[in-house]
């Protein structure tokens, strides 16, 4: 099994914020894959069904980002997993827009919903996948940066790597991390 979680804040105010590009990644799989999102849980929105022949489920975390280590360790008890059957998507401000990177594990960096999920589960060896998001110009801060929404000039890169982020996760699917890592993280949209 292999569980798939987006995160993002809850909520109509924070639907199309750049904080929420995790979302909007499971989102995409679950209209590409034909996996609709059906249960709806007090720490989690979940979409359960089989892609390349694996059970999957796709997860939107119903907790604030800051608290999303709260709602991954629900699904560690509510499936039965690993802290290595889980794939975390999420934005990363350090990544230039339109650039996706995989990595096996690591630190949080900077991103507070990284950081809450390690902090939990009390382990580094989480999968995720990082979508860029850029820095906010200079002078503006980062939390109403990540906090707003992407412009008009920036939608179409956006679509593009989103659209990627769903590739690389079919090709962890069908292949495995280490293939998807060698194939998606050199590829960059053109911003």
């Amino acid at each position: 099994m292999r569980i798939i979680v987006g995160l993002g804040n809850p909520g109509d105010r924070h639907r199309d914020s750049r904080h929420n590009l995790g979302f909007r990644c499971v989102d995409l799989m679950s209209r590409r894959w034909e996996i609709p999102f059906s249960e709806r849980r007090a720490k989690a929105n979940l979409a359960i069904g089989r892609r390349s022949g694996r059970d999957v489920v796709l997860v939107k975390p119903r907790t604030f980002m800051n608290n999303s280590g709260e709602g991954v360790s629900y699904l560690i008890d509510r499936f039965g997993v690993r802290p290595s059957d889980i794939l975390i998507i999420y934005d990363d401000l350090e990544l230039a827009l339109g650039r996706i990177r995989l990595r096996t594990q690591g630190t949080g960096g900077t991103h507070n919903g990284m950081r809450s999920i390690i902090s939990v589960l009390q382990t580094q060896e989480i999968p995720r996948l990082r979508v860029g998001i850029g820095h906010p110009p200079l002078g503006q801060d980062t939390v109403p940066y990540v906090l707003g929404r992407f412009s008009e000039d920036e939608s179409e890169s956006v679509s593009r790597s989103v659209g990627l982020a769903a590739d690389a996760v079919e090709c962890i699917l069908e292949e495995n991390i280490d293939a998807a890592m060698n194939r998606f993280n050199s590829v960059q949209t053109e911003c």
